[in-house]
């Protein structure tokens, strides 16, 4: 399982009217391998559920992956959240999606049942049900297998539509034969997880009834991508940098133009430019022989980083981004999407260029900018490395 990547993502849609949500989603990734994903949804809506389910899910994800039984965990969740005043009851729902070596184990208590995607096609899976503290809790374990999808929904999800564009919900049904219709094998988890949050905005008419959470998590293979950006303090290091940055395998992409021409002098070949003006904020790319995407620098990063922080938020940006052709939106498509290891390679020379009185850009605005970067990929669940030159 070494090679294979537990890629998550989810995203969360307010009950109208409310500011907080009252579903939360938790993951841990342990560094044995081990992943734990939780989705808790509190009673009710506003504070009171947004608390419910921090503590929920918080609680049951540190524990399970400390290894410790699902018994301690739902003891432990009776026994600490706080009885609403009014209703005079203790109460979240959870899925818990674990992977431990090979196996993957779900436990399930009082949200729509997890769909199982395999080759496109919903699998159904056996439950094992054991009553814990008076709750009703569903057990099942079955071999990981590379390309599985999981996606795991609060009842924001089934309630779709009632009373408004369906007389019944958006039942668990509706759900399997829309991922069926809709899914394809190249889409991330974040993608499956908007898929399905698209189609719920939409029945829901813009305005939720509930707060309604949808989860996934795909078993992909692993892919490296290296970004490089600006050159090195010292010219001589450039051969040695470039013989580092290719040696790495997988993706590449070079940002700014100076290291586009260090890149190009390395490979013995020539930057194209493209003059076409997709987005007037964003500078055209360019082409490099022998590199994936080749990009201007600074510019370009400041709406990547925007770009990251909302999308590793939870909330659903993929409309700014996906499928378009300038920069940022193709750097993102590739960071976001397709990576599951980013290399960062970061120059600190100082660029003539930025020297310009009328475009003044300080070193220490490209540096911020990739620790925001990185640190953005991190909340994705990449595993990210930044070398300084």
């Amino acid at each position: 399982m070494e090679k294979l990547f537990m890629e998550n993502g989810y995203i969360s849609l307010n009950k109208y009217g409310e500011q907080l949500c009252g579903d939360r989603v938790e993951v841990k990734n342990n560094p044995s391998g081990d992943f734990t994903m939780v989705l808790a949804d509190g009673l009710g809506s506003g504070v009171k559920a947004n608390i419910l389910s921090t503590l929920t899910s918080k609680i049951i994800a540190t524990m399970m992956d400390s290894d410790m039984t699902v018994e301690d965990c739902v003891t432990t969740i009776a026994q600490t959240l706080p009885v609403c005043s009014v209703r005079q009851v203790a109460y979240a729902t959870f899925t818990v999606i674990k992977v431990h070596g090979d196996e993957v184990s779900l436990i399930q208590y009082d949200n729509p049942d997890v769909i199982m995607l395999r080759d496109g096609r919903s699998v159904d899976y056996e439950r094992t049900e054991k009553t814990i503290a008076g709750k009703k809790i569903y057990e099942s374990r079955f071999p990981a297998r590379l390309g599985d999808v999981f996606v795991a929904m609060s009842d924001g999800v089934i309630h779709a539509g009632v009373g408004q564009s369906l007389n019944f919900g958006w039942e668990r049904p509706n759900v399997v034969e829309y991922l069926e219709a809709h899914y394809n094998a190249a889409m991330s988890a974040k993608a499956v997880a908007g898929l399905v949050s698209d189609a719920c905005r939409d029945l829901y008419m813009g305005k939720p009834g509930d707060d309604t959470t949808v989860a996934a998590l795909r078993i992909r293979e692993r892919q490296l991508v290296n970004l490089m950006i600006g050159p090195p303090v010292n010219p001589e290091d450039d051969e040695k940098i470039m013989r580092l940055f290719f040696g790495q395998g997988g993706k590449t992409i070079v940002c700014g133009g100076t290291t586009s021409t260090i890149v190009a002098k390395y490979l013995h070949t020539s930057v194209r430019t493209c003059l076409d003006y997709l987005d007037p904020e964003i500078p055209p790319i360019g082409f490099i022989e022998g590199v994936d995407l080749c990009t201007e620098g600074v510019l370009t990063m400041k709406h990547v980083v925007e770009l990251a922080r909302r999308y590793s938020s939870g909330t659903d940006t993929y409309s700014e981004w996906i499928g378009k052709k300038d920069g940022a939106s193709l750097i993102a498509q590739m960071l976001f999407e397709s990576a599951t290891d980013v290399n960062l390679f970061v120059g600190r020379a100082m660029n003539p260029a930025h020297q310009n009185p009328d475009m003044p850009i300080d070193l220490s605005i490209k540096l911020r900018l990739i620790e925001d970067l990185a640190k953005y990929l991190e909340l994705m669940g990449k595993t990210v490395k930044v070398s300084y030159y």
